[in-house]
């Protein structure tokens, strides 16, 4: 059974996060694994149970990714994620897409990060667009009914379309595929390359950095999140010898 533990406070919140990290035997380092519903419950366990599991990092790294039309990385970057009032413009529209599609508002926000930097006006060498880089065949397929009256150039060049387009899109390959990590490969390398690999990330080192640079962003987003919106903290099946927090 979960294991649950009442509402935490910021800072405990913090220690409890980077603390369950380190349960383990001695001599022994143990793998976290975790996501934030909906609710703003995190939820933690010694393995990946389901597809919405993902490994939380044992401590906070600096981050280490460049996107399109910035000149910072690290802390800097976190920071005009934070300030920026093209970002904060956006904040509604991702919660909207997330309650829509069950896709976290956070891996929206590192998506769009890494795919454009939050310029809407983006086109790529490959005609892919918008803040989400999505191709007119994957924004036509899907858009609803009503959407797709409208030119394909022009919704994606709408922020809001553009990304409640992206998330039924990434919410379907997650579906279809099992997990963020190969659905994230196959939004970036084709869904063909995925099915070739057996359903698996594609050998290829440019999707395997990208897939990497979004969950790392994806995570510490996450992790913020838990700091200061997690009410409360599920323990699921985790070992015997670990103490639960109270």
């Amino acid at each position: 059974m979960p294991r649950l533990v009442r509402p935490l406070s910021v800072l405990r919140l913090s220690c409890v996060l980077w603390g369950l990290a380190g349960l383990c035997l001695p001599g022994q380092a143990q793998q976290l694994w975790g996501y934030v519903d909906g609710a703003g419950v995190a939820h933690f366990a010694d393995s990946a149970v389901d597809s919405r599991y993902l490994p939380v990092l044992p401590e906070p790294g600096q981050l280490n990714i460049r996107v399109p039309g910035k000149t910072m990385t690290g802390n800097g970057l976190l920071t005009w994620l934070d300030i920026a009032p093209e970002v904060k413009r956006l904040q509604p529209v991702l919660k909207e897409a997330e309650e829509a599609t069950g896709v976290d508002a956070e891996l929206l926000k590192a998506i769009i990060t890494v795919e454009s930097g939050f310029n809407p006006e983006l086109v790529s060498p490959r005609g892919a667009i918008g803040l989400m880089q999505m191709t007119p065949d994957a924004a036509d397929r899907y858009a609803t009914k009503a959407e797709a009256q409208a030119p394909v150039e022009q919704r994606m060049r709408n922020p809001r379309l553009n990304i409640l387009t992206g998330a039924r899109m990434l919410a379907d390959l997650t579906r279809r595929y099992g997990g963020v990590d190969v659905a994230l490969a196959a939004w970036n390398a084709g869904e063909g390359n995925v099915r070739r690999a057996g359903g698996k990330m594609p050998p290829f080192e440019e999707t395997r950095a990208h897939v990497h640079m979004v969950l790392e962003l994806y995570w510490t987003l996450l992790q913020q999140r838990m700091q200061t919106g997690a009410r409360q903290l599920k323990l699921v099946g985790w070992n015997e010898g670990a103490q639960p927090v109270r």
